[in-house]
This record gives structure tokens, sequence and C-alpha cells, in this order.
């Protein structure tokens, strides 16, 4: 008979979930460097932000702040928030300016693999990528509109952490880098230590109790609504695989999985990557709370419509 292992120690046990999580996130995040490194090179950066300046326009943000969000758009928010630093440094941003910026790479990001998992529980990618690009785009005119009219936020922005000034060669970029990478790692130990204080103290039941009875309202019911729930603090891809799973059962229909998983694509994460934003000076007034609200009216709106054909895949 073997004696089973002894139990890991806590503090080690963290540590190796941090640095798993930090490697998955290396393999993105490396790479985006790299792209934007080689666009810059190229001049494909200015190619990029005019692409992107009647959006960026619109929302009232400077264009090279349009490779930020595209960036989180083929990536992830960590790959944004790499170039954002790398971008601040030369680029004078408001507080109302970062959080519009903020809000709207909350909305669309990781498109190529949460778009994915959206199409493997019964949503098109058509509808996933109208939703998520177009209400970012909507939701960031709107706080554009709402910051301007009111001066709110209309204050420089003041990093916790900037990236030092772009180095002349190769060599002093690649060393800027490996310092910012450094400090991603700080940032990731740092925010997993919030979130298990976060359960800790109970704050995803809190989100539970208070959300259940507002999805009701807006058309999402019954277990539907528990795994809306559950995607907004734990993310869309855990909630989709949930969704799967009941759709497989039969015990949703295909409206159910439309309504819930287009209110995932405008608000998930609603911990995690609100934290994240959070680190480029953003205001929860916009990443938090007209987030949330933008979703619960643009679903209530969803939920009124025939969906039957917008929700096939």
């Amino acid at each position: 008979m073997t004696t089973p292992p002894p139990p890991s120690h806590p503090i080690s046990a963290f540590a190796r979930e941090v640095l798993f999580v930090y490697w998955a996130l290396l393999k993105v995040m490396v790479p985006a460097l790299l792209v934007v490194k080689a666009l810059d090179m190229l001049g494909g950066n200015a190619v990029l932000a005019g692409w992107l300046s009647p959006v960026m326009t619109l929302v009232g943000l400077p264009d090279s702040l349009g490779l930020v969000w595209a960036a989180t758009l083929l990536s992830n928010i960590y790959a944004g928030l790499v170039v954002f630093f790398a971008l601040a440094a030369d680029t004078p941003v408001t507080v109302a300016q970062a959080t519009v910026l903020g809000t709207m790479m909350l909305v669309a990001h990781s498109l190529p693999v949460e778009g994915a998992v959206a199409k493997a529980a019964g949503v098109s990618w058509r509808a996933t990528l109208l939703i998520r690009l177009v209400g970012a785009v909507v939701l960031g005119a709107l706080l554009n509109l709402v910051y301007q009219g009111t001066g709110g936020l209309d204050r420089p922005l003041a990093l916790p952490w900037q990236a030092p000034a772009v180095a002349p060669t190769l060599a002093g970029w690649a060393l800027d880098q490996l310092q910012t990478l450094a400090w991603i790692l700080v940032i990731i130990a740092t925010l997993m230590a919030i979130l298990r204080l976060l359960r800790y103290l109970g704050i995803e039941r809190l989100i539970h109790a208070v959300l259940v009875p507002a999805l009701r309202l807006i058309g999402i019911r019954g277990e539907a609504a528990n795994i809306t729930v559950i995607g907004v603090t734990l993310g869309l891809t855990f909630g989709a695989g949930l969704l799967l799973k009941e759709v497989r059962s039969g015990a949703l229909t295909r409206r159910d999985v439309f309504l819930t998983l287009s209110f995932l694509g405008l608000c998930h994460s609603l911990i995690e990557d609100t934290l994240l934003i959070l680190l480029m000076g953003a205001d929860l007034s916009g990443i938090l709370w007209a987030r949330l609200l933008f979703a619960l009216v643009v679903i209530r709106l969803l939920s009124r419509l025939p969906l039957a054909h917008t929700a096939r895949a």
C-alpha cells in the first residue's frame, strides 16, 4: 500500500497556480509584443491606426490607442495592457479616455477564442461579432458623450506604473519588454491574491444574489440565469461550457443560449477583468457600472425580438 503524497503547502500551491497562469499568458503576450514592434518598424502601426481612426474619433480617443484595442480584440486584455503601457509614455491620456478605452476592451476582447466558444454553444460568429464590436463602440461613444458633457474625469491620467521610454536599439527594447513582463508577473500574483480574498469574503455570492432577479426581469430565467451569473464571475468560456452541457441535456432553448451568451459577451469576468482595467487608471463608473447597465438594457431589448434565426450557428 502506497502512502499518499503530503498535501501541498498553500503558499507553494498558490505560487504554482500563478506561474501556470503566467506561462499561459506569456505564450500570448510575447507574440503580441513582437507583432506590434514589427508593425512599428515597418510603418504598420500608422496604417492600422489610420484604419481605426474613424472609430477612435467617434469614441474620443487618440488614433494611436486603436492599437491597444486591436491587440485586445485579437489576443486578450493582458496583451492590450502591455501595448497600452508601452504607448502611454508618449500619448497623453485623460482618466475619461482611459475609462472609455478600458470599457471597450472589456466588452470586446479575445474574439477568435471567445467567438469559437460561443459558436460551439450555439451562437453564430456573425451574432457574436455584431453584438460585441458594435456594443463596444456604442458604449464607448455614449461614455465619451457623458464625460465630455459633464467634464467628469477630465484630468491627466496618473498611471500606477509606466513603461520605460522606447529604447533606440532592439537590444534596449528587448530589455525594456523583459521589465514590463516582470511587472506583469507581479500584477498577476497580486490580482489572483485579491480574487481569493474576494471569494473568501463572499463577493461572488453577493453578485449572484443581486444579479439573478435583474436577469429574470430582462428575460433570462431559471437555469440560464444561474449559468449567466457563473459566467459573469468566472468568465465566458466557463459559462459557455456549462451552457453547452445544458443544451445537450435539453434543459435550455436556443433563445436561452442566445440571450445568455449575448449578456456574457457584453459583461463577463466582472471581478477579474475589472481589476485588470483598473490598472490602466480607468474609473469604475464606466468599466463596471456603465458596462453592467448597458448589458442589462441591450439584453432586455433583444429579449423582446424573435431570436430563433439569430441564434442559429
